[in-house]
């Protein structure tokens, strides 16, 4: 499973997919792999 978020180059901090993917130019959109396992 999978989760993608969006980050800002410049500063680090996140954002939402829709801006990162409109500002390609200066934010990242990164995919996490999430595990399927519960807590203990």
């Amino acid at each position: 499973m999978t989760k993608k978020i969006g980050r800002s180059a410049k500063t680090g901090r996140f954002t939402t997919v829709k801006k990162a993917q409109k500002y390609a130019s200066t934010h990242v959109v990164e995919t996490i792999k999430t595990s399927k396992k519960k807590g203990k």
